[in-house]
């Protein structure tokens, strides 16, 4: 049985982050590899905003930092949809001195930012709301982050911690950064920042409490993160320039992985790391569990189908990954349970009830509660499927999966893939081709 040939794009998470820092460095940096989507376009014009300058090279982009972001006056952030822009920028600007105007479209102005707003208040940020409090649009009106101490919440999100410690570096003094709330979501996109961040020359240092004594922990162990009893010890430095390659995305490689465990051609992914500490890396463990065939190669992934059986998973660390499983699930043997999800409401749609709401016109049984997603597969339908994306690029992606059991497949707005993926439907034209029984792409 030939393989589906797939070349998986650069990292979106890595991408900005590399950015950023590379943007706040002082001297010239060369990021290569940068994912080309409509969420790094907003990276890139709110960093030239704040005064870092680019220049397009074949493979990446040269970065000319300033050292920080220092005395601005007034700038205007257009973040677009893009939540990592958002929730990275808003801290990084604060940390300049000057009026910070943030906007965003669509669903943005519904998505919180006031946890951030109220960690950044504590380090002397004063935030002025324009129409609804907590969410943009807004404006921060700062004179640099003052050090000392703060505390953030990580229940809804975990970039405004990263957002934070991608800005300490700039503080005046040294800074305390304490993880407040009830639990803490999405911790291997936090461990992603620190690891960039030390590449550039900048490292926090996690503490944890043990008794009344905190202690150093190495990020890259992934600890087991317990609010009030973790922190970050954050001292003033400058990143340094450095020459960085963005590695392949685990979140867009997803698609192709349940795309290979659901058949019926056994699909090879090119361009990911084995030992990546990309969170979404999990899929893979995912897919196995579920049934699936999985073999690295020297320089690739394989999956190949197999029986297929429903499961029960926590998937709180790697919340993008749910409409992808969802779908692998309603298409496998017996009930999945998918724990821990509650945040899915806040993302780029709510994909909590919107994963819900489509599964069902396919004909899966699915059931929602506060924090789980429970799955019965039923069997489909013959008729065309007509389903929505909610204007979400995960969405889209993860229903398109429904074409490799046989669906005629029609989505809305099956464009919005741009955000993250544009050339997403060139991709997976190799894995449709392959499968049996469908001759088109999913339009509207």
């Amino acid at each position: 049985m030939y393989h589906v040939e797939v070349t998986v794009p650069a990292s979106k998470s890595l991408s900005h982050r590399a950015l950023i820092c590379a943007g706040l460095a002082l001297g010239v940096s060369r990021v290569e590899n940068v994912l080309d989507s409509q969420d790094l376009d907003r990276t890139r014009a709110c960093l030239e905003a704040l005064g870092t300058q680019f220049e397009v090279e074949a493979d990446g982009l040269v970065v000319r930092g300033r050292g920080g972001i220092g005395q601005v006056n007034q700038a205007s952030l257009d973040v677009g949809e893009s939540g990592t822009t958002c929730r990275l920028l808003t801290a990084v600007a604060a940390a300049g001195s000057g009026v910070f105007s943030l906007a965003g479209q669509g669903r943005m102005h519904q998505r919180p930012i006031a946890p951030l707003a109220s960690a950044l208040h504590q380090l002397g940020c004063r935030f002025e709301w324009l129409e609804a409090d907590g969410f943009l649009p807004c404006r921060v009106h700062s004179s640099g982050l003052k050090g000392g101490q703060t505390t953030v919440a990580l229940d809804e999100s975990s970039q405004f911690l990263s957002g934070l410690l991608l800005a300490s570096p700039l503080a005046c003094d040294p800074l305390t950064i304490g993880i407040g709330g009830q639990r803490a979501v999405s911790w291997p996109y936090v461990a992603l920042t620190l690891e960039v961040m030390r590449f550039f020359g900048q490292e926090p240092i996690l503490e944890q409490a043990h008794g009344e004594r905190w202690h150093s922990v190495p990020f890259e162990s992934n600890p087991s993160i317990e609010p009030s009893k973790t922190r970050f010890r954050c001292h003033p430095g400058v990143y340094s320039p450095q020459r960085y390659r963005v590695e392949g995305d685990w979140s867009n490689a997803s698609y192709f992985v349940a795309a290979g465990a659901i058949g019926p051609r056994p699909v090879r992914l090119r361009g990911l790391y084995k030992d990546s500490r990309q969170g979404d890396r999990v899929i893979v463990d995912i897919v196995k569990q579920f049934g699936a065939y999985v073999e690295w190669g020297r320089e690739s992934l394989v999956v190949a189908p197999g029986p297929l059986q429903g499961q029960e998973l926590d998937m709180g660390p790697c919340p993008d990954l749910v409409p992808t499983v969802a779908v692998m699930a309603s298409l496998a043997e017996g009930p999945t349970v998918i724990k821990n999800i509650a945040h899915l409401q806040l993302k780029e749609s709510d994909r909590l009830n919107g994963v819900a709401n489509e599964l069902r016109k396919a004909g899966a049984e699915v059931t929602v509660e506060a924090d789980t997603l429970t799955i019965i597969p039923c069997p489909l339908g013959t008729k065309p499927l007509r389903l929505s994306t909610y204007d979400d690029h995960r969405m889209a992606m993860a229903l398109s999966l429904f074409q490799l059991a046989g669906l005629h497949l029609q989505l809305d707005n099956p464009g919005c893939v741009a955000k993250s993926f544009p050339r997403f439907w060139e991709q997976w034209d190799k894995v449709r081709q392959a499968s049996e029984g469908t001759s088109e792409r999913p339009g509207n």
